[in-house]
């Protein structure tokens, strides 16, 4: 059985949403998964990896799930990865990412991640997902 990472996303964050679309549209490998950090399942990993349990301000991805390596990359190395993960050209991109110092990377999504909710809004619960891609979804 093949390991897929799950992002673990804000799932009232307008921002964090277009993520997760931009995500779905672009994983033509079928690899990720998902789960709204406001959920069970999202609560359990961030205890597992000793994570604030209410990280609102951060994507997370897991890599190898439910196993002894199992992971979880936050902040920049975790948008870096995912769009690694999507391969083509967003794996150059995440390439070229992996040049700025972590240091300023985590301080440049922590500025965004201030202000996405008066920039993106937010929502007062976690959007409809489309039947296609229910199946992608851990926490329905």
């Amino acid at each position: 059985m093949e390991l897929r990472p799950i992002l673990l996303y804000d799932g009232v964050c307008g921002l964090c949403n277009r993520a997760v679309q931009f995500a779905l549209r672009h994983d033509r490998r079928d690899r990720l998964r998902f789960a709204a950090l406001q959920s069970r399942l999202a609560k359990e990993v961030l205890a597992r990896h000793g994570l604030d349990e209410n990280p609102l301000e951060s994507l997370v991805l897991v890599v190898d799930a439910g196993t002894a390596e199992e992971s979880a990359l936050v902040r920049s190395e975790a948008a870096l990865r995912l769009l690694s993960e999507l391969g083509g050209v967003w794996r150059w991109m995440a390439s070229l990412g992996r040049l700025v110092p972590l240091g300023l990377r985590d301080r440049c999504y922590q500025a965004v991640a201030d202000v996405r909710y008066r920039v993106f809004g937010r929502y007062e619960s976690c959007p409809v997902l489309r039947p296609e891609d229910s199946n992608k979804f851990l926490d329905t």
